[in-house]
This record gives C-alpha cells, sequence and structure tokens, in this order.
C-alpha cells in the first residue's frame, strides 16, 4: 500500500519502516518499534553491508544493496539514523522518492541546508519531521496539560544543559569530519526547549572551546526569544547535570534529569503548593515520537503539529549562531 493513499484507505495498516544506517541508533530505533502498534522493520540500508545486514536479522527486516534499492522497495516511510553530514542527503533523495521522512537531529546541518530539505518535502508533497522525541514523552504531554489547567503564568525563563565525559576520543561525536559537536549532539535538544516555550530566538550570545579535533567541546548560550531568555549549556568534556527549569511569574517547573527521557517534573507555585508529577515511560522513548509519525502517515498529513518545521528552522538557527560565534564553520558551509 502506497503512502500516496488516503488515510481511510490506510486505516490502522502497518507502517512499514526503511532504515537508513545501522548504528546505535537504528538498533534504539528497532527496539522501540516494538512498543508502536501497527508498525516494523521492513528494510534497511547503511554504506557497510555488514552492520545493515546485523541489523536487518534482528529486526526480521531485508537488507538493501543500495539506497535506492530501498527506496524503491514497498515501504510506507524512512527513519534517517546516519552521522549529521549525511542528514540532509539522505532525507533529500528518500523524500525525492515519495517517501515520509523522520529524520534524526539534527535534521540537517545549518538552516540552508534545512531550507533546502524543506523545499523538497513541499515539492513532492510529502511528510517531514525532525525525530525531537521529548514532546511525545508521557510527561512532557502531562506536564503541558497540568500547566493548561492550573497554570503557573507565560513561562519567561529556560534553563538546560547537559555535559557527559564518557564519549571515547574516538567517538563520532567528536568528529569534525561528520560535522558534529557538543552543539549539535547536545545542544539541538535545549534548543528545542528553548523555541518550544519561548519561541523564535532574537539573538544568541555564545561562549566556549573547541578541542583537538576542531568541533565544539563545550557551550554555553543565552539566547533571547519572543517570549522570554534561556540559558542553555552542552559539553564534551565536563559532567554536568541534565535537568531542565522552566520559570513564570507564579512558579516554576523543574523537570528532573534526564529532562530530554523526561520521567519526573516538580512544579512550585508561589503560593507553596507543590505538586509533583510522575509519569514513567516504555520503550527507551523513541517510540512516543515513532507512534506520534506513524499516524501522520496514515492520515495524510504533511507536517506534525507538535515538532513543526518551523521549531526545526528556529532551533538550528540557535546552532547557526552559537556555531558562528565560536567561529566553527565545517567543510562545505
Amino acid at each position: 500500500m502506497s503512502t500516496g493513499q488516503n488515510s481511510e484507505a490506510m486505516g490502522r495498516a502497518t507502517i512499514r519502516w526503511g532504515v537508513v544506517g545501522a548504528g546505535d541508533i537504528a538498533h534504539r530505533f528497532g527496539q522501540g518499534l516494538a512498543h508502536v502498534a501497527d508498525a516494523r522493520m521492513a528494510a534497511v540500508w547503511s554504506r557497510r553491508a555488514s552492520t545493515a545486514d546485523a541489523l536487518a536479522q534482528q529486526f526480521g527486516a531485508q537488507s538493501c544493496a543500495s539506497l535506492d534499492a530501498m527506496l524503491s522497495s514497498d515501504i510506507d516511510a524512512v527513519y534517517i539514523a546516519t552521522l549529521h553530514d549525511s542528514h540532509a542527503e539522505y532525507a533529500i533523495a528518500a523524500l525525492a522518492a515519495g517517501k515520509p521522512v523522520l529524520c534524526e537531529k539534527p535534521a540537517a546541518i545549518n538552516a540552508g541546508q534545512l531550507g533546502r530539505v524543506l523545499a523538497v518535502a513541499r515539492d513532492r508533497k510529502r511528510l517531514f519531521m525532525e525525530a525531537m522525541k521529548p514532546p511525545f514523552y508521557p510527561l512532557y504531554r502531562k506536564l503541558r496539560e497540568h500547566l493548561e489547567h492550573d497554570p503557573i503564568g507565560e513561562i519567561g525563563l529556560v534553563r538546560a544543559g547537559c555535559a557527559r565525559t564518557d564519549v571515547p576520543a574516538d567517538h563520532a561525536t567528536l568528529s569534525f569530519e561528520h560535522m558534529c559537536g557538543a552543539l549539535l549532539s547536545i545542544g539541538i535538544y535545549e534548543a528545542f526547549l528553548a523555541v518550544d516555550w519561548l519561541g523564535a530566538p532574537l539573538d544568541v550570545q555564545t561562549i566556549g572551546r573547541l578541542g583537538s579535533t576542531g568541533v565544539d567541546t563545550f557551550a554555553s548560550l543565552n539566547s533571547r526569544h519572543d517570549r522570554g531568555i534561556a540559558q542553555m549549556f552542552c559539553g564534551l568534556d565536563l559532567h554536568g547535570r541534565g535537568d531542565a527549569l522552566l520559570a513564570a511569574p507564579h512558579g516554576h517547573v523543574t523537570i528532573h534529569e534526564n529532562w530530554w527521557n523526561p520521567a519526573r517534573a516538580t512544579i512550585r507555585y508561589a503560593d507553596g503548593r507543590v505538586v509533583e508529577l510522575d509519569q514513567p515511560f516504555e520503550g527507551g522513548g523513541l517510540n512516543y515520537e515513532t507512534a506520534h509519525f506513524c499516524d501522520l502517515v496514515r492520515s495524510g498529513a504533511l507536517e506534525s503539529p507538535v515538532m513543526t518545521q518551523a521549531k526545526s528552522l528556529q532551533m538550528i538557527a540557535v546552532m547557526d549562531a552559537a556555531r558562528a560565534a565560536l567561529g566553527l564553520k565545517f567543510n562545505g558551509e
């Protein structure tokens, strides 16, 4: 059944996924599919045939000899799970082939590149969404619902960060060639939280440092948005907490670590009340964004109302400004 058919025709048809890439995140995606109704991994392609074969065998999928072979196979959606430098290239190829695309973060290296991806999505009338998982978690949804019914006022400050020191020296996260670093690997999450609650960025101030491989190993950002200010940090050479703060006139929220896999939040009201939210998650967390995307495919939607393309553009704008301040420019930019 092709993705061009209407939602009534598709009903609750099983969404057959093609996966580009066969590394850790692709395995986590496959594990998450076990928690998504009516979805399965159907095809895999990777530049390394051996890893594609192993992933396909693990999840009962077909290992394809080429990207074109996978895109021409009987799949309903494509998940891009490669390193940063190839996200846009593979997204454009999949969209041009008529496939809806769920692309790992960052959806592109810079705003210009993301704009080209979105232009193809519009031209081909195909769904494209950046795989930013936090807003789909039960806790995050429960927090938004609670604040609608028992508000603390408009959020005016977002503070969030994470820094880790367990990244091996030869890990791809430190690769200049693959266009990685702390900002695009970790900071993109904090940028999401800022634009999700505060709106579009107006200006960004950044200080940080580059490591021996040429990518950023630590960055501290202050950004001004339509509705407030964000304070963010990300790093690959320090160990830092991973909680988040949302502050408003009548109270504040702490999303406890790890905030990007949210399970607990504390709301402290200015009148002294304290509300604890506890919402465990299952399946590693990628399953929630995947289930949302599957529903969008079935309905024939061209954009997620939750993880909008405007938010992706706003997030990468923050990253572009931060990298420019650090003098970090990748090959071809």
